[in-house]
Parts: C-alpha cells; sequence; structure tokens
C-alpha cells in the first residue's frame, strides 16, 4: 500500500510517527513499533527516490526544484530513527551503528556532491574533535562547531517568521517537525484560501522555502557529523568490552559440578580403593586419606606446640648467667680504676719477693729476678741503644 502513496504523504507519514516515537521512552514495545514503521517507510521513500532518478551527478543545486529538493532529507531521517532501534545484545548494536552510519555518509556526500555546505563549514564539521590531543585546540572546535550550528538555527527562525511559523524555539518541535513542515503537501503559510493556489506558485514564496530547505541541510549536514564522531566512540567501546557471558548448564549439572569439585579436595571422602592402594591417580587426584604430619607422637606434639607460638626465637637464658658464662670463657677485662694503680706492677712484685731472706720461696724469686736482669743485659748487648735508628740512612 505504500507503493501507491505519493511521495509527500509516504515522506509526512514516516516524519510523523518518527516525531511521535522520539517523545517516548526507547524501551517500550509501543515505541519500537512506531520506529519499525518509519523505517519501513522511509526505506520504501528512499527506494522510490532512487527510482525516480530525482537526484543525478549530472545536475547541479539550481537544477533541483525545491519540491524534490527536501528528499534530500530522506537518509539523514532513516539514519535518525534505526539509531533508537532496541538492541539485545553487542554484535546487534554493532550492526545497527554500522547501518546508521552507512546512511549518515550517503546524506554527506550527497550534500557535498552538490557543494550545498561552504567549503570553510565543510572543512569545519569534519575535524573529529576526540581526535586532537591537545585540550585547548579540541575546545577551540567544539566551540567554533557550535556557534556555526547556532547561526545556523537563528538564521532558520528567522526565515520560518518571514513564513509566519511557528519559532523554532517551541518545544513542541523538533528536526523531524521541522523537516515535515517543508514538504510540498504540507508548505502553507497563513494567508486566505482564495489566494492559496496563487501563494504556491509565487516565486517569493518558494524562494523563501528553498532558502528554509538549504539552512536545515545544512544544520543536519553538521549533526551528521557530530553523530558519526559519537557512533565511532561507541564501536570502539563496543569492540574492546568483554564478551558476554555464556548461558550456563542448567541447574541440576550445576549442582553436580560443583559436588565433584568440592569432593576432589576432600580427603574424607569414601573411595573404593583399600587403605594399601596408590595415594594419587594419574590426574593427581586423591585417591584415600593421608596425613602430612610425621607418624611419631613426640613430633606431633613439638609440631603441634609450635602452631601458636610466636614467630620470633625467645631467650634460653637471663643476662648474669650469660656475663657468667662469658667470665668463665676469659672474655671479660677486670681491673683498672684507682685501686689498679695502688697495686704493684709485675717487677715491682718481683723485687719485693725477691728480698725475702731466710725462705726457700724468696729464694726461688731471687732466682728468677737474676735470670729475668740477665735476659735483659743479653738483649741490650744484642740491641744497642739507637742500633735501630738508621736515620733514614736505609
Amino acid at each position: 500500500m505504500t507503493s501507491t502513496l505519493p511521495l509527500p504523504t509516504l515522506f509526512s507519514r514516516a516524519l510523523a510517527t518518527a516525531s511521535k516515537a522520539a517523545n517516548l521512552p526507547t524501551v517500550d514495545d509501543e515505541t519500537q513499533e512506531l520506529i519499525q514503521s518509519a523505517v519501513t517507510d522511509l526505506q520504501e521513500l528512499d527506494r522510490r527516490v532512487a527510482a525516480l532518478s530525482l537526484f543525478s551527478s549530472n545536475e547541479v543545486l539550481e537544477d533541483i526544484s525545491t519540491r524534490n529538493l527536501v528528499y534530500l532529507f530522506a537518509r539523514y531521517v532513516l539514519a535518525e530513527v534505526q539509531n533508537r532501534m532496541k538492541t539485545t545484545d553487542r554484535d546487534e548494536r554493532m550492526t545497527v551503528l554500522k547501518q546508521t552510519q552507512v546512511h549518515l555518509r550517503s546524506f554527506i556526500h550527497d550534500l557535498d556532491s552538490y557543494c550545498l555546505v561552504p567549503e570553510v563549514d565543510r572543512a569545519l564539521y569534519a575535524q573529529s574533535a576526540s581526535s586532537i590531543k591537545d585540550a585547548a585546540k579540541r575546545r577551540e572546535v567544539k566551540i567554533k562547531q557550535f556557534k556555526a550550528e547556532k547561526d545556523l538555527r537563528a538564521r532558520i527562525e528567522v526565515v520560518r517568521k518571514r513564513r509566519k511559523q511557528i519559532p523554532i524555539g517551541d518545544l513542541s518541535q523538533n528536526d523531524l517537525d521541522l523537516i515535515r513542515s517543508l514538504l510540498p503537501s504540507t508548505v502553507t503559510p497563513q494567508v486566505s484560501s482564495e489566494d492559496e493556489d496563487e501563494d504556491e506558485d509565487n516565486s517569493e514564496i518558494d524562494e523563501i522555502l528553498r532558502e528554509a530547505v538549504l539552512l536545515l541541510l545544512r544544520l543536519n549536514y553538521a549533526q551528521a557529523y557530530s553523530q558519526l564522531e559519537s557512533m565511532d566512540q561507541e564501536l570502539e567501546l563496543l569492540r574492546c568490552a568483554p564478551p558476554p557471558p555464556r548461558p550456563g548448564p542448567p541447574s541440576d549439572d550445576r549442582k553436580n559440578r560443583l559436588k565433584e569439585q568440592d569432593d576432589m579436595w576432600k580427603l574424607d571422602t569414601k573411595t573404593p580403593v583399600g587403605e594399601s592402594g596408590p595415594l594419587l591417580d594419574s590426574s593427581g587426584k586423591p585417591l584415600r586419606p593421608f596425613t602430612i604430619l610425621p607418624a611419631g607422637v613426640s613430633d606431633r606434639t613439638r609440631l603441634q606446640s609450635q602452631v601458636f607460638g610466636p614467630g620470633h626465637r625467645l631467650p634460653t637464658m637471663s643476662i648474669d648467667e650469660y656475663l657468667k658464662i662469658e667470665q668463665e670463657r676469659g672474655n671479660i677485662l677486670t681491673g683498672g680504676g684507682p685501686q689498679s694503680e695502688e697495686q704493684p706492677t709485675s717487677s715491682e712484685q718481683l723485687a719485693m719477693d725477691s728480698e725475702t731472706d731466710g725462705t726457700v720461696f724468696g729464694e726461688m724469686k731471687s732466682e728468677e729476678k737474676r735470670q729475668k736482669d740477665e735476659q735483659w743485659a743479653q738483649f741490650k748487648d744484642a740491641n744497642p741503644r739507637g742500633a735501630g735508628n738508621t736515620m733514614n740512612r736505609g
């Protein structure tokens, strides 16, 4: 039935359906039905426009009539509506994004082929702000693009006022309603019914209408580039996202598998293998209970007592006991101080003992003193005074 409808009526119905769906939540079934209906009408419209060859590469912008110029919006609207289709998994969403990008690039190509957008604006919109690493330059590009889009909206509002239509700032309208207001069957300024046919053919009205269409095409051109950049970022996120988890087995199988995994590490499970059989199977699974601790009772007690012991070595003796042992080993020096000065030296004590007469001890000390003096005399004879001082003569 859609093939028999006139193009303006088909396009108007698709725009009305899409505009209604734009004001509803995307996840609702009613919204998805409206979106699917709009996509079907827009695909049929795009097919019929291509079959009628309304746009040709041999023509220039001035050769296209104002009535046919509005159908350049078809692929942009198709991309806008198709992007709102609900998807359930990552691959499906990536497919929708890629199809939407194809429609947007076709729309941009059509406008570029007719040189509808000035070269300065084309260079500005083609810049991808996300690819600019310098934050200051990225911010500057975004501000320029926003100002250019704001200027286009202001110019469109001026043209709409000239056509005596609702201003663009009205919240009840969106871009889809603006495109719908430019269709041939709906473009009627507020004049009397007697002059309606005459005003449609008026060149001034056609000029105002053409200016509005061109400005809105340029606005959608800027929005198309912005949407392409957002879709590229979304596609990159979807490619880097982890794969969705696979559906698990039924609950009974999952419980059985968990039980098998638990039994694998339990040492008290009943096994058909006796105590004299092998301890582990070929895969390393224990076949019977085993004990890691030593078999001796004393070793068990010793290891058990160390379970809650300190992590460092404790002292085995007191400080006084340690000093006593060191003194017995002769590692502690004694003496010194004022008392040692009053005590005689070994030579003085030997001289005092040798003077003791009439005793065996005195004779022994006297002989010891004589031998010491003789050894000292022999040493002095062998080493005269100054013999070791060569006075630097080698």
